[in-house]
């Protein structure tokens, strides 16, 4: 049995060593990153079994990204090495304050080879939540009935259903984002938008507005991510939400949305009510924004536990 299982590329990200614009960055160090693949990640090392659907190059970058990710715990079973495609790459940006941009070099990306045939009943049906990210769905016009075809196959089993729009403007149109998106949020049980994401979604609306756009459309579990702004969420039979955000220093905030979601899924997972829910998934994202890089950061629970001042210290 697995807890969840992601669906999504694997890339390797050059971090500069050093802050400020990228003509000006001369050494990188290579790390891994990827939104479906840090929720794994991130998933696993709160103690959750993850399994993450992908395909990367048959060279050195992918034999890398699939040893770590062996390391980490994550089942890649459904995970291939292909020949004829190299591995995603990105450069990242990261300036003084944390803020930063990042430019992709990724296609032809190997996941244009998998297809609605590789989402396997067996596999799927083992575990408890189905993630969809919107990155997924954009990288070729295919994914959505890839991803369709997931979530027929999750619903025929009870496999709870948890999406991130994580909308990309680089990678598809509004529109065409906008679109694809809203035709899935019916089937969604879990859903984990972040308020700029939503507002694409809906146009402008209030916090409790978009809560109850959501709610709308069927979803369950609804959080409201705002960065440094906190989070918003709304439960069954609980009222809406707020918690404030974590006071941290940000080093790179690359990753705080994907350690926010498995924070949140965990705590689902786990049955906690809304406020300790959104608390935890708010410490998972600021233990992250502390770190250079998409995944260093990601916490192990008994971190998360410690910060949120459950448990007195981290026994060695």
């Amino acid at each position: 049995m697995l807890d969840v299982i992601s669906i999504g590329d694997g890339m390797i990200t050059m971090n500069p060593k050093s802050k400020g614009p990228l003509m000006f960055s001369h050494e990188f160090e290579r790390k891994i990153g990827g939104a479906e693949l840090n929720l794994a990640i991130g998933c696993a090392r709160l103690g959750l079994r993850s399994g993450w659907i992908s395909r990367l190059g048959n060279d050195g970058f992918g034999q890398y990204v699939l040893n770590y990710m062996r390391g980490e715990g994550v089942d890649l079973s459904h995970t291939k090495l292909l020949e004829n495609y190299r591995t995603p790459l990105n450069v990242k940006e990261i300036m003084e304050d944390g803020s930063g941009s990042t430019f992709y070099y990724r296609f032809p990306s190997p996941t244009e080879a998998i297809t609605a045939d590789d989402m396997q009943e067996s596999y799927i049906k083992q575990a408890r939540v189905l993630y969809i990210s919107g990155v997924f769905l954009s990288l070729a016009p295919k994914n959505p009935s890839i991803i369709r075809r997931a979530i027929e196959l999750a619903k025929k089993h009870n496999v709870l259903i948890a999406l991130d729009p994580n909308i990309r403007l680089k990678l598809w149109r509004e529109e065409e984002g906008r679109d694809t998106l809203l035709s899935i949020l019916p089937e969604v049980d879990i859903i984990m938008s972040g308020k700029e994401e939503a507002d694409l979604l809906f146009g402008e609306q209030s916090d409790e507005e978009h809560l109850q756009t959501f709610q709308q459309y069927g979803i369950s579990y609804i959080a409201l991510k705002k960065g440094g702004n906190g989070a918003t969420g709304l439960f069954p039979a609980e009222p809406v939400t707020h918690v404030e955000a974590e006071s941290v220093k940000v080093v790179d905030t690359v990753g705080a949305g994907d350690g926010f979601d498995a924070g949140l899924l965990y705590s689902l997972l786990k049955g906690f009510d809304v406020e300790h829910s959104l608390r935890f998934a708010n410490t998972v994202g600021a233990l992250v924004v502390g770190v250079s890089g998409d995944n260093e950061g990601l916490p192990y629970l008994e971190a998360v536990e410690t910060a949120m001042g459950e448990r007195k210290h981290i026994e060695r």
